[in-house]
């Protein structure tokens, strides 16, 4: 058997969220970067 009740949440504090991928100053996206690779890639679809 099971007993559910309720959370109290000063007991249980939220955990603090991460932020996941590199600082901004680390990696820089071209601003072409959706055209990088499109002739590419269309032929893989394609079956060129």
């Amino acid at each position: 058997m099971v007993r559910v009740i309720p959370l109290d949440d000063s007991t249980n504090p939220a955990p603090q969220r991460r932020r996941v991928g590199l600082p901004e100053w680390q990696c820089q996206v071209p601003d072409h970067f959706d055209e990088l690779a499109f002739a590419e890639i269309a032929d893989l679809f394609e079956g060129v």
